[in-house]
C-alpha cells in the first residue's frame, strides 16, 4: 500500500512540476510577472525551469526518489514563502489557483517524507 501511494505522490508531484515548465521555458506572461516581482527575470525563471525538470525526473527514478523528494520540498517552500512574501495568495488574478495548488504539492511531500523517512534518514546521513 505503501509503495502505491509513494508512485502516486510521486507521479503527482512530477506532473504538477512538469506541467509548469511550459509558462516558465515560454516566457509566458504570468510567469514573467512573478519572477519579475521576485526580481528574479529572466535568470531565475529559466534556472528554476531547468531545476524543476530536474527534480520530475529525480522524483521518479526509484534510486534517486530520495534526492528528488528532498529537492520537492525545497522548492516547494520557496514557492510556497513567495507567495506568503512578495507575491500574495492571488497572483494576476487567479484567485490563489498557484498558491493552493502549491500547498497540494507540500502536502504531498509531507507524506512522502514520511512514507520514506528511514530511507530519507539513512539517504542524508550519507551511509550506504
Amino acid at each position: 500500500m505503501k509503495t502505491k501511494l509513494s508512485w502516486l505522490l510521486r507521479i503527482a508531484v512530477a506532473v504538477i512540476f512538469l506541467q509548469t515548465l511550459y509558462f516558465k521555458f515560454s516566457a509566458h506572461p504570468d510567469s514573467v510577472y512573478i519572477f519579475t516581482k521576485l526580481g528574479a527575470e529572466p535568470a531565475g525563471r529559466i534556472s528554476l525551469g531547468i531545476l524543476e525538470l530536474i527534480t520530475a525526473i529525480l522524483i521518479l527514478v526509484p534510486k534517486t526518489k530520495n534526492l528528488g523528494i528532498l529537492l520537492s520540498t525545497g522548492l516547494i517552500l520557496g514557492a510556497i514563502a513567495s507567495h506568503l512574501g512578495p507575491l500574495g495568495i492571488v497572483v494576476q488574478g487567479d484567485g490563489g489557483k498557484v498558491f493552493f495548488l502549491a500547498l497540494a504539492v507540500f502536502i504531498a511531500c509531507l507524506l512522502l517524507i514520511a512514507i520514506h523517512f528511514k530511507e530519507l534518514l539513512q539517504f542524508l546521513s550519507f551511509k550506504k
